[in-house]
């Protein structure tokens, strides 16, 4: 079976990376589109400087990682298979960008609050569970 080829509004990845950023914020939802056509913040700026600096693939085959706090940088097309480090209150999360990913937000792979899993109460966690006999 072929794998099924990436498109993002009709265009493929190749055609989205050798567009300029006008073309490209064209085709973006409307949140995007206000946010980018109001240029870049300094924040951002700095993450794109960053991204220019560093190699995709490092030395010893594992990518090397842009760290940002940066949250609200959107994903362009020529940020397609770099790996940045963004913060999500706590701890930097590892994400690898992929063409899927375009259009959308750094801060939304990197949550900020965990899933919370309780577990069955122990001995003593209430009242009643005082007198559950034990086997």
């Amino acid at each position: 079976m072929a794998r099924k080829i990436f498109k993002f509004r009709g265009y493929t990845l190749e055609e989205l990376q050798a567009m300029s950023l006008e073309e490209v914020i064209e085709l973006l939802p409307s949140r995007q589109r206000r946010s980018l056509k109001r240029g870049f913040l300094p924040r951002q700026e700095k993450v794109l400087a960053k991204m220019e600096k560093v190699d995709i693939e490092n030395n010893n085959g594992r990518p090397e990682v842009i760290k940002t706090h940066c949250r609200d940088m959107i994903v362009l097309p020529n940020m397609v298979g770099y790996t940045f480090g963004i913060y999500n209150g706590r701890e930097f999360v590892e994400v690898t960008i992929k063409p899927e990913m375009i259009g959308c937000y750094f801060g939304e792979f990197a949550q900020t609050r965990s899933r919370v899993q309780h577990g069955d109460p122990g001995m003593g966690a209430t009242r009643s569970s005082m007198f559950v006999p034990l086997k």
